[in-house]
C-alpha cells in the first residue's frame, strides 16, 4: 500500500483487513499484488426502515405515486428534484418530523393564525406551537410535496425503496400558518398570507415558485369581483404558480371552490387508483368536485388514501387513529392531497425549466395529461399528470387572456357559509379578522403594489398574539366552525368530511 502511495488508516480486525487511502489509478496494481486478497473499494451504507419498505408497497404510498402513477421517479434519475426551487404552502403549519426537518427543508413565514402567540394582561409571549402544526393537515400536504427522510442523504434516485420521498424531495417548502389546532382562519387571514408570499417571493434567498392552497370555500361571487380570487391571481401574475384544490363537494356540487373556480390558477381534482396498476379502471372519486361544465377541474392527482407524514398528537392524529400507518404515517383522501402532489410536479417541472412561465406551465402539465378512459370526461378535466409526457414536451407558447379579477367584490361573499363564531358573535360583513371595515379598493391597489406588507404589519394591522390589533377574536374559544363554516364532523376545508372513510 505505502509503496503504491497509499496511506493505511484503521484496522479492521474482524475480517482480517483495514481501511486506506490511494490514488484511484494505482488500485488495478495493487490488486494484482502479491498476497493481496482483496480490494474493495468504499461504499455508501443505506439504513433499511422496515415500517417505511412495509408502507411503500401499499397503494396509495408516495413510492406507488412517484414511480407508478406520475413519473416523479423518472425526473428524479435526471437530476430533476425541485432543488432550488421553493413551495409556499399556506396552511395550518409544518411539523419537523423525520421527511421534514433537515436543515433549510422548511422555512417558516408568519404566523398569522389564532396561536401566533400567548397573551394576557401583562402582554403577549411567542406561542409553544407557533408556525407548527398543531391540526395535522400542513405536515401531511408538506410531506406529499417536498418530504424527504433523514437516512436518505446523497442524490435522489428511483432505486431507493427504503425511503420516503414527496414528488419534488429537493424542494424547499415554505410554510405560512393561518390555521390553529381545529383548521379555523378567516379569508381575510388567507388573503394577508398570499400578500406575504407575493411581496417575499425573491427576498433573503427564497425563490418561491409555487403556492400550494388545498382548501376553498362555497362562495359563489364572480370570480372578476371576489378578493381571494385577485390574490390567487396576484400571485399568478407575479410569476407564481398557484395550485389549488378543486374541492370536495362531490360531482353534483356545481361548481368548483373559491378560489378554484378562478380561470388563471391550477385547479386539481382527485383520482382513485383502484389499487391498481395501469389507468384502465382509474375513476374520479364522487367526492371530487366536477364544476359547472365551464370551469372545471385542469387534470387530476392521485387523491385517494394518500400516505404521507403523520403528525403525532395533533387534532386529526388524535381524532382519526384509524387513518394512522404505523408510527410515522397517516392516510388522508381529498383534492388536498391531489394538489399537493401537483404541487410537487410543478416544482420539478420548474427545476427543469427555469425560466418557464405559471402559463406556460399549466398548459404543459394539462396538454400532456394522460386520459382515464373509465373516468368522467368534466370531472378529470383533461386527465391525470403524467411527468414523462412533461418532461419530453416542448415549453408551450401559451398566454392565458382571461378577465382579471378586480378585488373590489365583498368579503363577506369570499367567505360563502363559512363564519368564524365567538361568545356568539359571528364575524360576517365587510369586516377582516382585525374588526376593521374592509376596504377592497385600497387593500386591491396596495396587493397590486406589492405594499400590503410593511415593518410586520399587514395594511396597517399588526398580529397581537390570540387578538388582532386588541380585537377579541380569540383563537382557542371559537365555537368550532372551521374554514367552510361546519364543524370537523361536518364539512373539511375542502367541503367534504373528515370522516372515517377519508382518514383511514
Amino acid at each position: 500500500m505505502t509503496a503504491l502511495g497509499g496511506i493505511v488508516e484503521e484496522p479492521l480486525g474482524i475480517i482480517n483487513g483495514f481501511s486506506a487511502t490511494l490514488p484511484g489509478d494505482r488500485l488495478g496494481l495493487l490488486r494484482s499484488a502479491p498476497g493481496v486478497r482483496s480490494v474493495t473499494e468504499d461504499a455508501a451504507v443505506q439504513l433499511h426502515d422496515a415500517e417505511t419498505e412495509a408502507v411503500n408497497s401499499l397503494s396509495g404510498s408516495m413510492y406507488s405515486i412517484n414511480h407508478e402513477v406520475i413519473g416523479a421517479s423518472g425526473m428524479w434519475d435526471r437530476g430533476y428534484t425541485g432543488r432550488g426551487v421553493d413551495v409556499a404552502l399556506i396552511d395550518s403549519g409544518v411539523v419537523p418530523v423525520d421527511g421534514l426537518r433537515a436543515p433549510g427543508k422548511v422555512v417558516h413565514g408568519p404566523d398569522l393564525s389564532f396561536e401566533a402567540e400567548v397573551c394576557d394582561e401583562t402582554g403577549c409571549s411567542p406561542s409553544p406551537v407557533s408556525n407548527l402544526d398543531s391540526y395535522g393537515h400542513g405536515t401531511h400536504m408538506a410531506g406529499i410535496i417536498a418530504g424527504r427522510d433523514d437516512a436518505s442523504a446523497g442524490p435522489v434516485t428511483s432505486q431507493d425503496t427504503s425511503n420516503f420521498k414527496g414528488v419534488a424531495p429537493d424542494a424547499r417548502i415554505v410554510s405560512v400558518k393561518v390555521a390553529d389546532a381545529q383548521g379555523m382562519t378567516d379569508v381575510s387571514q388567507v388573503i394577508a398570507g398570499i400578500d406575504w408570499v407575493v411581496q417575499h417571493r425573491n427576498k433573503d434567498g427564497l425563490n418561491i415558485r409555487v403556492l400550494n392552497l388545498s382548501f376553498g370555500t362555497d362562495g359563489v361571487q364572480d370570480y372578476q369581483l371576489d378578493p381571494l380570487t385577485y390574490a390567487v391571481e396576484t400571485a399568478w401574475h407575479s410569476g407564481i404558480a398557484v395550485v389549488v384544490a378543486a374541492g370536495n363537494s362531490g360531482h353534483d356540487s356545481g361548481k368548483l371552490t373559491n378560489p378554484a373556480y378562478d380561470p388563471y390558477v391550477i385547479a386539481v381534482g382527485g383520482v382513485d387508483g383502484k389499487g391498481t396498476h395501469g389507468v384502465g379502471d382509474d375513476v374520479v372519486p364522487a367526492w371530487s368536485s366536477t364544476g359547472d361544465g365551464i370551469r372545471n377541474p385542469d387534470l387530476v392527482a392521485p387523491g385517494a388514501s394518500v400516505v404521507s407524514l403523520r403528525n403525532p398528537g395533533s387534532y386529526l392524529d388524535t381524532s382519526y387513529p384509524g387513518a394512522r400507518n404505523g408510527e410515522r404515517f397517516f392516510r388522508g383522501s381529498g383534492t388536498s392531497q391531489a394538489a399537493a402532489v401537483v404541487s410537487g410536479a410543478a416544482a420539478l417541472l420548474v427545476q427543469q425549466r427555469p425560466d418557464i412561465t405559471p402559463d406556460q406551465l399549466k398548459a404543459l402539465l394539462t396538454g400532456t395529461a394522460k386520459e382515464l378512459p373509465k373516468a368522467d370526461p368534466i370531472a378529470q378535466g383533461h386527465g391525470l399528470v403524467d411527468l414523462k409526457r412533461a418532461r419530453q414536451a416542448a415549453t408551450p407558447d401559451a398566454i392565458q387572456t382571461w378577465p382579471r379579477a378586480t378585488g373590489l367584490g365583498s368579503l363577506e361573499q369570499a367567505r360563502g357559509s363559512a363564519h368564524l363564531e365567538y361568545e356568539g358573535v359571528v364575524l360576517e360583513g365587510e369586516i377582516d379578522v382585525w374588526g376593521f371595515a374592509w376596504d377592497a379598493e385600497a387593500w386591491a391597489s396596495a396587493a397590486a403594489a406589492g405594499s400590503t406588507w410593511s415593518d410586520g404589519t399587514w395594511s396597517g394591522h399588526t398580529w397581537s398574539g390570540h387578538t388582532w390589533s386588541g380585537h377579541t377574536w380569540s383563537g382557542h374559544t371559537w365555537s368550532g366552525h372551521t374554514w367552510s363554516g361546519h364543524t370537523w364532523s361536518g364539512h373539511t376545508w375542502s367541503g367534504h368530511t373528515w370522516s372515517a372513510s377519508d382518514w383511514s
